[in-house]
């Protein structure tokens, strides 16, 4: 019971999977001019916007590694979503509404290293090739995000194979089974993610718990004190986010249109939400409101909204902000001091918990009686297909996860030594200094 999206129809453009697909596109100027714009927004979200952002989260000595893993992840993933991972995702050959087989949970290698991909190919009313890059910044920035659970005490050579390694069968499958259209397990069902709640989100902030419990806690935590060495970096970097969130959210319409227009708004109305009521929470309970805060509330807000940003209207992104910020609050304080895991950057406090919050509230908001524009009428059922999409992929995701960290683990070692640690990672991994002091 939803509007199938703009996105939904480019996916089916990708590949004749069934004769009722096989309709020519044309070319729309306006609509590429404003998908190359969000594909550079989106990319701007990771470098330099979350490397900012998490750069000024960790200690003085640790910046470069956190910037130089953003860098790495980018390139990296960009070389693998060329090799296979745009094929793994949208290679929808043998594909059916209804049909269960492995195609369901990922697609093929027809489009490996971009089989079939010309200057003139389209994706719907766009250049194929701009659609590829396009998808390509969602699966940069995901596995980037988790690099924020695991700051300060994963070696380098591990964060790559683990982020090559869960790349290709955690973050592919997931976002096939979302995103590939009619066959894909979680389409199939009914579940509404506009532009990543589940893909993005979700999936980044569990793997990111799971890494933070496997690896352990930093050297001295929680009784040292690790505050952030350059909170001025973390807001310049918030402020990337919000502005290439635009791009992530608006640019998923995969068209100029009305769609990109109304995912524009709430975007902007949610995230101001979330970082007032973060702020405000926060104000309540510790007398002073923080730049931290209001920063980290922004980005609840953005996550919350990401996979509600098609379907909700204005005051749907309104309620949405409000929930995710002060949830938010709670869960990056209160839950993560209660239950003693050491998430440095509070990745699974902000994305898994403003993801879930957001992918839930989709299915109401979404609703015309409520304001939406979506097709859901009946809410209660939305929701449990909501859900069951949310479960589906937190099980999955951190099952997968803890394989992959294991068989690091005892293969090459996750973790870097104590005095390596002690040292910081920017000199006993890189031999640099963030600051010559």
């Amino acid at each position: 019971m939803r509007r199938t999206s703009a996105r939904a129809f480019a996916f089916a453009m990708l590949l004749p999977a069934t004769p009722a697909l096989a309709q020519t596109p044309t070319l729309n100027t306006g609509d590429t001019a404003w998908m190359i714009v969000a594909t550079a927004l989106v990319l701007f979200m990771t470098i330099p916007g979350l490397a900012l952002f998490y750069g000024g989260l960790v200690r003085s000595k640790n910046v470069l590694s956190v910037l130089m893993q953003c860098f790495a992840v980018t390139a990296l993933v960009s070389v693998l979503w060329v090799a296979y991972g745009y094929s793994l995702v949208f290679d929808t050959a043998g594909m059916a509404k209804g049909t269960l087989n492995w195609h369901s949970f990922v697609g093929g290698f027809d489009r490996a290293f971009l089989a079939g991909l010309e200057v003139d190919s389209l994706s719907y009313a766009i250049p194929e090739s701009v659609f590829v890059t396009f998808q390509m910044s969602f699966a940069i920035i995901t596995p980037a995000l988790i690099v924020g659970a695991f700051a300060e005490r994963m070696k380098f050579s591990a964060m790559l194979l683990f982020m090559a390694l869960w790349f290709t069968v955690v973050y592919a499958p997931v976002a096939h089974m979302v995103w590939s259209g009619d066959g894909g397990l979680l389409w199939d069902w009914g579940v509404i993610d506009f532009a990543g709640g589940t893909v993005v989100h979700i999936n980044a902030g569990v793997a990111g718990l799971v890494a933070a419990l496997v690896l352990g806690k930093r050297k001295g935590y929680p009784n040292t004190a690790m505050p952030p060495h350059n909170l001025a970096y973390t807001l310049i970097g918030a402020s990337m986010l919000w502005v290439g969130w635009f791009g992530f959210n608006a640019g998923s319409a995969v068209a100029a249109n009305g769609t990109a227009g109304m995912a524009m708004l709430v975007t902007q109305i949610a995230t101001a939400a979330a970082a007032l009521a973060w702020m405000f929470v926060e104000w309540a309970i510790h007398r002073k409101p923080s730049v931290l805060g209001i920063a980290s509330g922004a980005v609840a807000g953005l996550v919350a909204i990401t996979p509600a940003s098609g379907t909700a209207g204005p005051c749907g992104a309104l309620v949405i902000g409000a929930i995710a910020g002060a949830l938010c609050f709670f869960s990056a304080t209160t839950l993560k001091r209660r239950l003693g895991y050491d998430d440095s950057l509070d990745v699974f406090g902000v994305h898994a918990v403003g993801g879930i919050v957001g992918a839930l509230l989709t299915g109401v908001f979404a609703a015309p009686a409520l304001g939406g524009f979506g097709t859901v009428e009946n809410i209660p059922a939305q929701l449990w297909i909501q859900a069951k999409g949310i479960g589906f992929t937190m099980v999955y995701t951190a099952i997968v996860s803890f394989v992959l960290l294991k068989l690091i683990d005892w293969t090459i070692g996750l973790r870097v030594t104590a005095d390596e640690e002690t040292q910081g990672l920017d000199l006993a991994l890189h031999d640099e200094r963030g600051y010559n002091l």
